[in-house]
């Protein structure tokens, strides 16, 4: 069972910066692809950005582009997402996801394996 455990949110300022991690174990992650998802609460689950396994390839919702990279060492397991210029509206719960598969996908229906999340407040 592959476990996902997020860390790096917290409280920042509009126009700062965060970097969140995402530390798999249980499984091979050399192979999956991996994705963050947001969530504030009333709201559906967001895409935010995903990475193939090789870390070659990497998509981005609009809401983020040029602002959020998103980015993989396999040595350390782990999948990294920094956050630059964030925004009021980038308040949300961040939760990291795995895919048992190379191909890359953005659905949310797609991720068979799910972080907690962690928090992640920008005030204005």
């Amino acid at each position: 069972q592959v476990q996902l455990v997020e860390s790096g949110g917290g409280l920042v300022q509009a126009g700062g910066s965060l970097r969140l991690s995402c530390a798999a174990s249980g499984g091979t992650f050399s192979v999956y692809t991996m994705g963050w998802f947001r969530q504030v609460p009333g709201k559906e689950r967001e895409f935010v950005a995903v990475i193939n396994w090789r870390g070659g390839t990497t998509y981005y919702a609009d809401s983020v582009k040029g602002r959020f990279t998103i980015s993989r060492d396999n040595a350390k397991n782990t999948v990294y997402l920094q956050m630059n210029s964030l925004k009021p509206e980038d308040t949300a719960v961040y939760c990291c996801a795995a895919r048992r598969s190379i191909a890359v996908a953005t659905g949310e229906s797609e991720f068979n394996y799910w972080g907690q999340g962690t928090q992640v407040t920008v005030s204005s």
